[in-house]
């Protein structure tokens, strides 16, 4: 037997394991958002209000459906966390549009390590979920930025080295 018939076999495994660990932490982040714009939503109401609840179903449909990638990879969905600490209060509706702009910006780079890690139609469903949360990020916030989510990662750091829940904007689970 070859080197070269088995090495793909391997290179095969790990793309797979790193397309799950990707898809795992894409749910994990699209988990604490989905409780974030629970969170915000209640302090907007009118045109502000109308875009947080857009938001919060767009975030339960992406998490919906990377269960069921998640699933379709062999790998056991994550699981939300009952409650999430914020990364800073939200008394009021400026807040609210902070956390909706911090949420959309972090969860942007989990999607940017996803598209990373994926390839095909995978690829394309990650690269429309980042381009959701970076036009999402510039009307939460009145502007853009070149890269929404990057700009929270450290030069040179491991993307596997933020967590799930960071990701999203939140400290983790309470």
């Amino acid at each position: 037997m070859s080197t070269r018939s088995v090495r793909p076999a391997e290179d095969e495994a790990d793309a797979g394991s790193r397309e799950l660990t990707a898809v795992q932490a894409a749910l994990a982040a699209e988990h604490a958002a989905v409780y974030g714009y629970g969170v915000l939503g209640a302090r907007l109401d009118g045109k502000r209000g109308a875009e947080a609840r857009a938001a919060h179903d767009g975030h339960r449909a992406r998490r919906d459906a990377l269960t069921r990638t998640a699933r379709d990879l062999g790998g056991r969905p994550v699981a939300s966390a009952a409650a999430y600490s914020l990364p800073f209060a939200v008394p009021d509706g400026p807040s609210a549009v902070r956390l909706a702009t911090v949420l959309e910006d972090r969860i942007a780079g989990a999607y940017a390590d996803l598209v990373r890690a994926t390839e095909g139609p995978r690829r394309k469903d990650a690269a429309g979920a980042l381009r959701e949360a970076a036009v999402r990020s510039a009307r939460w916030r009145g502007g853009n930025v070149a890269f929404p989510g990057l700009a929270e990662r450290a030069a040179g750091a491991d993307p596997a080295a933020t967590g799930p829940v960071e990701a999203a904007g939140a400290d983790g689970p309470r």
